[in-house]
């Protein structure tokens, strides 16, 4: 292993974060923003609004995310309807088509996860938004969608987690990310071992942050009846000593 050749990768590589970064998060927000609305409609008892939905998440959930990266990047390309018309401006950049197929996925993968906490929704805390003579509306914006953040948040953080590693399939549509970077200083020193263990370091270390940023949200959203209790402090005696211990003891 040569340190030469890791010292220059761990200095290459981060000129990659900026744009895996902005794929992961910008993809994640629109996919988020997409998936709210498509998950009350999953949750819906009714089938002609449910089962469209439910289409959508079982293709894109059931297929390979580079499958449908490549349909979009290379496939409808090819179309002379979007060749011949605006679409072409967008649909020729790598990076939006990228953005694109990750932004349907993810969204096809979030309207599941939010769907599941719409459902955890204790159903006690609906009847009481209906007793306050709250509208459908109203109980779902103030009751329903903040209870299922909080339900959902552990999954979604996989969901996020996801994302960042599966942003590396942007390096095969030409992207210069992380990956996309190391593929390239792969075949410039043709020492893969290094240069690949200083892009899985990256991907590790901002999968660490994420998973803790994750887990102080979970914290700070966890009601303070389900909270452990403060330790309380030992009271000692006029001497300083400690308390003696009880009988039971």
């Amino acid at each position: 292993m040569s340190m030469t050749i890791a010292l220059e990768a761990f200095l290459t590589l981060p000129r990659g974060l900026l744009l895996t970064l902005v794929l992961t998060f910008a993809s994640l927000a629109a996919g988020f923003a997409v998936s709210v609305p498509l998950a009350f409609l999953r949750a819906s008892s009714n089938p002609w609004a449910s089962a469209p939905v439910l289409a959508y998440t079982y293709a894109f959930r059931g297929t390979p995310l580079l499958v449908q990266l490549f349909l979009i990047y290379y496939g409808i390309g090819q179309l002379p309807l979007v060749r011949q018309s605006f679409l072409w401006a967008v649909m020729r950049e790598p990076f939006w088509c990228a953005f694109i197929a990750f932004t349907l996925n993810s969204a096809a993968h979030t309207t599941e996860v939010v769907r599941g906490g719409i459902q955890a929704v204790p159903r006690g805390q609906i009847e009481a938004a209906k007793a306050l003579g709250l509208s459908r509306f109203h109980t779902a914006r103030l009751i329903v969608f903040p209870l299922t953040l909080r339900i959902a948040l552990p999954a979604y953080a996989n969901e996020v987690v996801g994302m960042l590693k599966a942003s590396s399939l942007a390096s095969t549509i030409t992207l210069l990310e992380v990956t996309g970077l190391a593929r390239q200083l792969v075949s410039e020193t043709f020492a893969p071992y290094e240069v690949f263990i200083a892009a899985g370091a990256f991907y590790l270390l901002l999968t660490l942050l994420i998973t803790q940023g994750f887990q102080m949200l979970e914290t700070r959203w966890t009601p303070t009846a389900n909270r452990p209790p403060p330790a309380q402090p030992v009271p000692r005696r006029a001497n300083g000593k400690p308390p003696l211990a009880s009988a039971e003891t």
